[in-house]
């Protein structure tokens, strides 16, 4: 067997003066705060057998005047095939149904079923604890002044 080449050693990290700027990038932070805070609350209501996002799309679905797929993706600030896949595992679970809006045969509707208003119902006050729990820690105007300032962003 032939003798291998050895590459010339290249460094393989970044000095603390490179990284410095990312550490302070706001959607690096943002990225960071959502998964600690979509752990702590899935962790909460997993005995639901409800994640948080499906948590939230039940409430946005059952507090709606406007029950479209549009609106609801709008409410939800998600984008409309990411909404489709999150709405795929309500509908297998039997929580949310697709209908036919019936003021308009060309649009979608979403509705809870008797089954989803009960696990959301049963979800509420699991919710409450584990929110009640994070605003000890989490500065929750802070965060929400963070979500406006991001509205004037543009894509």
């Amino acid at each position: 067997m032939g003798k291998r080449t050895q590459e010339p050693a290249r460094p393989r990290k970044l000095s603390r003066e490179q990284l410095a700027p990312l550490l302070d990038c706001p959607c690096h932070s943002a990225r960071v705060a959502a998964r600690r805070l979509t752990q702590f609350y899935d962790a909460r209501l997993a005995k639901t057998g409800v994640t948080i996002a499906q948590f939230g799309l039940l409430a946005q679905i059952a507090g709606a005047d406007d029950d479209s797929l549009g609106a609801l993706a709008d409410r939800a600030s998600l984008d409309p095939s990411t909404l489709t896949r999150n709405l795929q595992a309500l509908t297998r679970g039997g929580l949310v149904e697709i209908v036919v809006a019936e003021s308009d045969l060309r649009k979608r509707a979403v509705l809870l079923t008797k089954k989803g208003l009960r696990t959301l119902t049963a979800a509420l006050p699991v919710w409450t604890r584990a929110q009640t729990e994070a605003l000890e820690v989490v500065d929750a105007p802070a965060l929400r002044a963070i979500a406006r300032s991001t509205r004037k962003l543009s894509v």
